[in-house]
């Protein structure tokens, strides 16, 4: 599933392409994707200003001169694509103003596509009781010490808690462990503030590179301009088991990189420098 600087990159595409345009025809291809799609939403769309965009953990609103955004969730598999033809399971096209095209692709159709009023984004039923944004001024040490308190399942498993903080999924929550030296075995609630306190500008470092190199692709994702990400070759655990950590190369007690699964997902650590 894309995380966070994924769909950031995605929503900074569109925001590029669309900001100021008028959307002349919209059209649904089909009624529903995990959820149903509001029959009114080609009839809103019509005729609407884009006025820009905002991004919320996994999810993005494109808001219109309406006082109505358009919620998108690319789901397991989706992805927008730009001036591009006519795609295969495309369920949304949008044309605009400036002959433009833009199309919402989602073969395995876990996104999703809703309506809601532009000051109302925040009690959205997908987005209210999120945690804060981390890449935000509120995520900061003591925030992300007061959510873990007492939790007890493994740090892992909260960083993925959207409860906690926004946005974090399997890939970022690895590899942000492992610059911030934790392993992805300690309780949540055992942190301790030492560790927070380098866990936090961690995940932001994480976050921040992986924006700037476009996300990482896997699997399905590729930007909206058809490029792909970068970031995988960054990596410095995620999906290396058996390579050597960074870290602790040519000692004699470092084993190299581990797979762990944890809660259904894979967590990969290096079990000598993470504690």
């Amino acid at each position: 599933m894309p995380e966070l600087p994924e769909v950031e990159t995605v929503m900074r595409g569109l925001e590029m392409r669309l900001t100021g345009r008028v959307i002349t025809r919209a059209t649904l291809h089909r009624p529903n994707l995990r959820w149903t799609i509001p029959p009114a939403l080609p009839k809103i769309l019509t005729g609407a200003e884009v006025l820009g965009f905002r991004r919320r953990g996994k999810y993005f609103f494109m808001r219109l001169n309406s006082g109505i955004s358009m919620l998108v969730h690319l789901g397991m598999s989706g992805r927008m694509v730009i001036d591009a033809p006519f795609a295969l399971h495309q369920h949304l096209s949008l044309e605009t103003d400036d002959g433009g095209r833009i199309g919402f692709v989602d073969p395995r159709r876990f996104g999703a596509l809703d309506l809601v009023a532009t000051e109302d984004e925040e009690s959205h039923r997908l987005i209210a009781g999120m945690g804060p944004e981390p890449l935000g001024n509120l995520f900061a040490p003591p925030v992300l010490l007061d959510a873990l308190a007492g939790k007890s399942s493994p740090i892992k498993a909260a960083l993925l808690d959207q409860r906690i903080v926004a946005g974090i999924g399997n890939i970022y929550a690895s590899e942000a462990l492992f610059r911030a030296r934790i392993s992805p075995r300690r309780l949540a609630g055992q942190l301790g503030p030492a560790r927070v306190e380098r866990l936090v500008p961690a995940i932001k470092d994480t976050l921040t590179e992986a924006i700037a190199a476009g996300g990482s692709s896997l699997r399905d994702y590729v930007q909206p301009s058809g490029e792909l990400g970068y970031f995988q070759h960054a990596w410095k655990v995620y999906d290396r088991a058996g390579q050597p950590c960074e870290h602790c190369p040519g000692t004699p007690d470092c084993s190299g990189i581990r797979r762990l699964v944890q809660t259904g997902r894979a967590s990969f650590y290096c079990p000598l420098t993470q504690r």
